[in-house]
């Protein structure tokens, strides 16, 4: 199942995404945590202290390697060079699954122990200062979004990213590669705008979207969220002293998170495993298709010097249970 937890910077979806992962963990369900947003909070918040989080490898300074192993011995695409971060998998490509052990895992994954078993954790990587003003951010989430077009999961897997801040959630075919979007949301105008936002933007390739309230401290916060976001308001969540001690840096444990709290970490579980039902791995590939066409007409063609268009395998279908891979 693949998770994404979106929102406006401050809004909390570092918090509510790494309290999410530790429930599965203490659920004792395989997860790959994924933290994609430009600040690099969610290791600190999975518990890493600063030091152990910097030193996260970056999935984007391993984009060689990712495109190499991936690609596999896929006939439609010449060299690592010519894939782009839409480049879909087709015949004999290599998939990643949540539970193996492979060369991108190796290169980009850490393991992070928490309650009820370990997490793999991968990172973007932070924006440099050698970045500022000759590189865009989504060139770094490309390395992302080359591994969910190549991840096979199954229902009870769980792939869980910590997306960009903001509407940057929306400049790649990205957003569409999530089973469910969590949009956190505090009670706020400039909050319930941002919800406005995404909904607009994630209508059109119907992008299953719920509104988690963060931050609800009585009952006129509640009344405002459910008058400005009505149906697709799923849950809320409140203050938290455990969440105050974890960020001191004094952990408890997780059974110890308010009662409120957990059962709203229920509530998306149960949501998201709704939303899996309901998955069309035709449709999921063909929007993995549709977004490389487009990307390829407005720029990789170009960069690349090749017909990318010709990389996609018309009767390849994404599927939990795939063909076996190459050798």
């Amino acid at each position: 199942m693949k998770i994404a937890f979106v929102g406006k910077g401050g809004s909390g979806k570092t918090t509510l995404s790494s309290l999410f992962i530790r429930h599965l963990a203490v659920g004792r369900h395989p997860v790959v945590a994924v933290d994609a947003d430009i600040n690099q909070h969610l290791g600190v918040a999975l518990g890493m202290d600063e030091s152990e989080a910097a030193a996260l490898p970056a999935m984007g300074a391993q984009l060689p390697l990712i495109k190499d192993y991936l690609r596999g011995s896929n006939p439609r695409i010449d060299s690592a060079e010519t894939m782009i971060k839409t480049t879909p998998p087709g015949e004999g490509s290599h998939l990643l699954r949540i539970t193996e052990d492979n060369p991108v895992f190796d290169a980009c994954a850490r393991t992070v122990p928490l309650e009820g078993g370990d997490v793999r954790l991968l990172a973007t990587g932070p924006f440099t200062e050698a970045d500022l003003g000759v590189a865009c951010y989504h060139s770094k989430t490309g390395a992302v979004e080359l591994c969910l077009n190549h991840l096979v999961d199954g229902r009870e897997e769980f792939a869980v990213v910590d997306m960009t801040a903001g509407s940057d959630s929306f400049a790649s075919g990205m957003f569409t590669r999530f089973d469910m979007t969590f949009l956190v949301v505090e009670p706020t105008r400039k909050g319930v705008s941002v919800y406005r936002q995404y909904k607009e933007y994630a209508r059109d390739f119907g992008v299953p979207l719920r509104v988690v309230g963060n931050k609800v401290h009585g009952e006129d916060d509640l009344d405002f969220l459910r008058e400005e976001a009505g149906d697709d308001l799923l849950v809320t969540f409140g203050h938290s002293d455990w969440v105050r001690a974890m960020e001191k840096g004094r952990p408890r444990a997780f059974a110890e998170l308010e009662t409120a709290n957990r059962e709203a970490l229920h509530v998306l579980h149960r949501t998201a495993d709704s939303a899996y039902e309901q998955r069309d791995w035709e449709r999921y590939t063909r929007q993995m298709v549709h977004f490389h066409l487009r990307n390829a007409e407005s720029w990789g063609n170009d960069k690349t010097g090749t017909d990318l268009t010709t990389q996609v395998d018309p009767g390849f279908v994404l599927r939990e249970q795939p063909s076996p891979q190459p050798a």
